[in-house]
């Protein structure tokens, strides 16, 4: 019973290649038998090729008919296929049967081959779900079981041995190994993970057993997202396919009213003989359908999308692709983004009223609430002290946090922010905080008490990521007009930053309703606007863009789901890659569309002047919609 399993399970993955080899045979052996003048068993070989290879196409043109009252392609095939059978039938000519059994033949090889072009551009991002095991060992009083991924809870422990997947997003608890994260993020060295660090579902360990502690559900881990929002791109059209969709169901119509017209009027105005002007009708059809044109598009963009997927590149419909080849401005976000955002903790310094461990253990208990890498860089410099809790915590993105811990209010934030709650700044520790700002630092200043009164300033430094400042030096020279930074940031550290990575122009100390609308006063002057950004407090920016760009492992989850493009390693040299991806996506389409429209006009050209016969206009119709297609799939490479 296994190899009829096997063979239904083949005939149902390749129905159109199966449908089309079928239709070849059945024609093969119905021109043989007309050859032979076996009329009546041409005349059953013939039409079930005409069924079998047309059955598809049929019903697709029908549902389109009857269900949205549009004609298409597949359907002026169909008649034209049928239209010479009939007209064969009525002159006793049957070459016109095999011209139109021609014609199906080659539509469904066609259809089979655009197909198996599909799916060679899908399967590389289809992987994805098999990246996942189906089940994980779960450490339950102190032995392992394995449950279905789908029954872990935020909290389970798991136990993941050398060179297995990684079930699920978690924190290592215990243990050491690399990582391979290529499939997850395009890094092609293995990394290494210790305690404390975040490994991702459908990576591969390496040579160390790891304890790993649930910290989000399994269907919202990483590999979880990607794979819903490349199901969404697949199944998105961008702009440029939705208007050649609208184009071609009114062009559809003007080909029948023109065929129609030209299957009436010849033989009145120029003394055509009906056979003749009904046999160029119907090869007007074929070769006058924009088949070549529908195919120009997208084939070109999923092969881009999934040729930035392997690259750590995630586009999340085909549109991104088009418009991130178009970016003239990209306005960078700097924490986290241009810096690594593991910022640590440089300096304390507490007035004199309290110790450093009083201005650490303050900041401490408010920010243990954000997410913010500041806020996380302080928690972990305070780890050793008793940390309290705190009630009312609220964060004020891109200006600080406040909150109350043992019955007093404690506010942390940037100067701008903390003089809201105090009457001034002690000025030793102002001119203390410029000086570190020069430097390059970040400072925050902690401020306590009902009636607040400022007890000292955390420096906190951020290393600059390595391949930040050739980035922008290969965006410079692939023509991007403007380059920016935005931050939250004072001035100082800002342009320390900028200055390191070679960007002109910084807008700092920015609320995120600021941030929007420098990318607005940026879309009024250049356009097409990409932001590239990781936190909650870019969210709204990303929104704006023309392109959002999120980092996708440092990234907050806001931040994921609003950007349109998702760098999956936090490597900020792929958003060169991504434009240079979305300019060559638009040359092909470009190039695809001057094909399919040449092949047209050429075949239109050949019909009128009566030197093709409906097979070669076949030929030549179906033929440009393979090689438009084809070429739509070099962008795989």
């Amino acid at each position: 019973m296994l190899y009829p399993q096997r063979f239904n399970q083949f005939t149902r993955e390749h129905a159109d290649t199966v449908a089309a080899l079928l239709c070849g045979l059945l024609l093969f052996f119905g021109w043989f038998a007309l050859h032979l003048g076996w009329l009546g068993l041409a005349l059953l070989l013939l039409p079930a090729a005409y069924v079998i290879g047309g059955y598809e196409s049929a019903r697709e043109g029908l549902t389109t008919l009857f269900k949205e009252k549009e004609l298409d392609v597949d359907l002026l095939m169909i008649v034209a296929a049928i239209g010479a059978a009939s007209l064969g039938l009525w002159r006793r000519e049957y070459h016109l049967i095999i011209d139109g059994a021609i014609l199906i033949l080659i539509f469904a090889i066609s259809g089979a081959l655009e197909g198996y072009a599909m799916a060679r551009t899908e399967r590389s991002i289809r992987s994805l779900m098999s990246l996942t095991p189906d089940t994980a060992r779960v450490l339950l009083q102190g032995r392992e079981e394995e449950i279905p991924i789908s029954q872990l809870k935020v909290g389970d422990e798991i136990v993941v041995k050398p060179g297995e997947l990684i079930p699920t997003d978690g924190i290592i608890l215990s243990g050491y190994s690399t990582l391979n994260q290529a499939a997850i993020t395009g890094e092609s060295l293995p990394v290494e993970k210790t305690v404390g660090e975040e490994v991702f579902a459908g990576t591969l360990n390496g040579y160390g057993a790891l304890q790993i502690k649930v910290h989000k559900p399994a269907q919202s881990s990483l590999i979880q997202r990607v794979i819903r929002l490349v199901e969404q791109a697949q199944t998105e059209a961008p702009p440029s396919q939705e208007f050649i969709d609208r184009f071609e169901k009114g062009y559809a119509k003007i080909i029948v009213v023109a065929g129609i017209l030209l299957a009436i009027l010849p033989p009145f105005l120029w003394g055509w003989d009906w056979e003749t002007t009904i046999y160029r009708a119907l090869t007007f059809l074929v070769v006058a359908s924009p088949c070549a044109l529908m195919a120009a598009i997208m084939p070109t963009l999923l092969s881009g999308i999934a040729n930035g997927a392997r690259q750590g590149i995630l586009f999340k419909n085909g549109a991104q692709l088009e418009k991130i080849g178009k970016v003239r401005a990209i306005a960078f976000d700097k924490t986290g983004t241009l810096t690594t955002g593991q910022v640590q903790v440089f300096q304390v310094i507490s007035v004199s009223e309290y110790t450093k461990q009083d201005v650490l253990k303050a900041a401490a208990s408010v920010e243990s609430y954000s997410e913010h890498p500041i806020g996380k860089a302080i928690v972990q410099a305070a780890g050793d002290l008793d940390l309290v809790g705190a009630i009312q915590v609220q964060a004020i993105p891109g200006q600080g946090i406040v909150g109350i811990a043992q019955e007093q209010q404690v506010i942390v934030g940037n100067a701008v922010f903390v003089q809201k709650y105090v009457t001034n700044l002690p000025e030793e520790l102002r001119e203390m905080a410029q000086s570190l700002e020069q430097e390059g630092k970040t400072v925050v200043w902690v401020a306590q008490g009902n009636i607040a009164e400022v007890m000292g300033v955390i420096a906190i430094a951020d290393e600059v990521r390595s391949q930040a400042a050739t980035t922008i030096t290969r965006l410079k020279k692939l023509g991007v007009e403007q380059i920016v930074m935005l931050t939250g940031d004072n001035q100082e550290t800002a342009h320390s930053v900028a200055k390191a990575v070679g960007i002109d122009r910084v807008y700092a100390q920015l609320l995120p309703e600021d941030k929007l609308d420098v990318i607005r006063r940026l879309q009024q002057q250049y356009q097409t606007v990409a932001m590239v950004g990781d936190g909650i407090n870019d969210a709204p920016a990303l929104a704006q863009a023309s392109v959002g760009i999120a980092m996708g492992v440092s990234g907050s989850d806001v931040a994921l789901e609003t950007a349109d493009i998702v760098l999956m390693a936090d490597r900020l040299e792929k958003i060169a890659v991504a434009i240079h991806l979305g300019r060559r996506s638009q040359a092909i389409v470009k190039q695809n569309i001057v094909v399919a429209l040449g092949f047209i006009m050429l075949l239109l050209v050949g019909n009128f002047l009566g030197n093709i016969n409906l097979p070669i206009g076949v030929i030549g119709h179906e033929g440009s919609t393979v090689l438009v297609t084809l070429s739509g799939l070099r962008l795989l490479k």
